[in-house]
């Protein structure tokens, strides 16, 4: 039998009849048994209290749901049973660069030594945390060609805004802040580009594709003038595609006056291999948590560390962790910082887990994972392209990076089924759907990025997935408008579902919304 045929049965996902755990409650269950405080105890608990301001005192105990321990322990067993995750199977998301991470990091990040610290500490208390800080710069900067790191920003976008920050920053000083309003971002850019523009109070200019997928030169010399702050680029960009252009780009921009801000969330396929700085970069940002070890996706931890070259040093956030010689210390004193972006140091525990990624992988290691993400997007997509009803966006010819985006607008306009249908039929197959309808300019987009961490035979699965969902989309479309069956939840309704109105994010919700 083929794999093809094999594919309905070698996936089921769990599937509880699990309530939320207030409606297994049960009036005076017991949990755990606390033992009753002491006298001293009772009295000191009595003098907290007496400080706390009356209006913060509750006048009756918290709704807290009555279970036994069991039944706690089963309750969020079955709901981990019916996740789904990287751990658990294949994450294709384009641009977010869903890959497995190595448990060791993780372990790391959890150590007595590490979670036990507290920010407030002396710098003689903590050199250990600092000097991690310090080489975690040091490295970052070599891997990105920069030459200053901070390592404050929380995520991708975060780290945007403190580069067009900086940006303001650099051309106040020169006294044309007035004159530089605008903002150059290709239309196949990430959304949290021009939003970043827009926050840091440049006005975006949009920048046309060539039919190739890259940037338009001529519409690009078109674009600039003396309002040009700068241009939002990354490379290889949004389509896959390597921009072979940039060095020409860096000197269009440099020779109006602007400067070079590098979204580093494609960074996963050049590590190693190319450098934003070399390329004529002047700002980069890093997602740590999605190169760099930290599990991605469901709203954090993050981590969007932004690298300068030396003109740009003195506009980083402060502080910043330097080294002496003999100790390693916090550094306030940069002279023009657009100030503090982040409570403290950034999310520490996401630092750790890329400083024990970097330190085990090795130079050597990074290029590898490169080289291997771009094989198996390669793979995967011309493979992909070879089925009925799909294709390669953009050119045919170049090579992919990391992503691959498929068009799915011929199977929708000779069958009548979408992007939106095959993602959601992927599911069956125990692949997780990757990222659609984006970027915009791809009509049915399929954004698929396979990482390094796959293996052959993993890539071989979502190839025969898809060969199978186009022979249902010819043969028998209905059960592709049925899809998700294999999954703990079936099909929802998209535009219900998103409605603030029908959400019920906690039990007070829950509770208004049913009586």
């Amino acid at each position: 039998m083929s794999q093809a045929n094999k594919l309905d049965d070698i996936y089921r996902q769990a599937r509880w009849h699990e309530p939320i755990i207030f409606l297994k409650s049960t009036k005076e269950q017991v949990g755990h048994n606390v033992p009753e405080p002491d006298k001293e105890i009772i009295k000191e608990i009595g003098d907290i209290k007496s400080k706390i301001p009356k209006a913060l005192i509750r006048s009756t105990p918290p709704e807290l749901p009555e279970v036994a321990e069991i039944e706690v322990v089963r309750h969020y067993t079955r709901l981990s049973e019916m996740n789904y995750g990287v751990d658990s199977g294949f994450y294709p998301l384009g641009s977010c660069t869903m890959k497995y991470n190595p448990k060791i990091n993780e372990l790391v990040s959890s150590l007595d030594k590490v979670t036990d610290l507290h920010p407030l500490q002396n710098e003689d208390d903590c050199q250990g945390s600092l000097q991690i800080m310090y080489e975690l710069q040091q490295w970052l900067a070599e891997i990105s060609g920069m030459d200053k790191i901070t390592l404050q920003p929380s995520a991708g976008a975060h780290g945007e805004l403190v580069g067009v920050l900086i940006i303001r920053k650099y051309h106040e000083l020169r006294g044309e802040a007035e004159q530089r309003t605008e903002m150059i971002v290709p239309d196949s850019a990430h959304g949290t580009n021009p939003a970043s523009s827009a926050m840091a109070g440049f006005h975006t200019i949009e920048l046309p594709s060539t039919e190739e997928g890259l940037v338009d030169i001529e519409a690009l010399k078109a674009a600039v003038s003396e309002k040009t702050a700068g241009i939002m680029l990354t490379n290889p960009n949004t389509l896959g595609l390597f921009e072979k252009d940039i060095e020409e780009i860096a000197k269009i921009i440099h020779d109006a006056g602007g400067l070079l801000y590098y979204d580093g969330a494609n960074l996963n396929a050049i590590m190693g291999k190319a450098r934003p700085g070399d390329m004529g970069f002047d700002i980069v940002h890093m997602n740590l948590h999605k190169t760099f070890s930290t599990p991605h996706g469901g709203g954090g931890p993050g981590a969007g560390a932004v690298g300068v070259k030396k003109h740009l040093a003195d506009f980083l956030p402060k502080p910043i962790v330097d080294f002496d010689g003999k100790k390693y210390f916090l550094k306030y004193d940069i002279p023009h910082s657009i100030g503090r972006v982040k409570s403290f140091h950034g999310n520490f525990g996401v630092l750790i887990r890329a400083y024990a990624y970097i330190l085990a992988m090795g130079p050597e290691g990074l290029k590898n994972a490169s080289e291997t993400s771009v094989l198996n997007a390669n793979y995967l997509g011309r493979k992909i392209a070879e089925i009925k009803g799909f294709a390669l966006s953009h050119s045919q010819t170049l090579p992919r990076k990391h992503e691959a985006i498929i068009t799915a607008e011929p199977l929708l306009k000779e069958t009548g089924i979408s992007a939106l249908n095959v993602a959601k039929r992927l599911l069956d197959f125990g692949i997780h759907a990757p990222t659609i309808y984006f970027p915009l300019i791809v009509p049915e987009a399929l954004m698929i990025e396979p990482t390094e961490t796959e293996s052959k035979e993993n890539l071989d699965l979502m190839i025969d997935a898809m060969k199978k969902i186009s022979e249902e989309a010819y043969t028998n479309p209905e059960i592709l408008k049925t899809a998700p069956h294999n999954t703990a939840v079936g099909p929802i309704d998209e535009v219900k579902a998103a409605h603030p109105k029908t959400m019920a994010l906690t039990w007070r919700m829950y509770m208004k919304k049913h009586n």
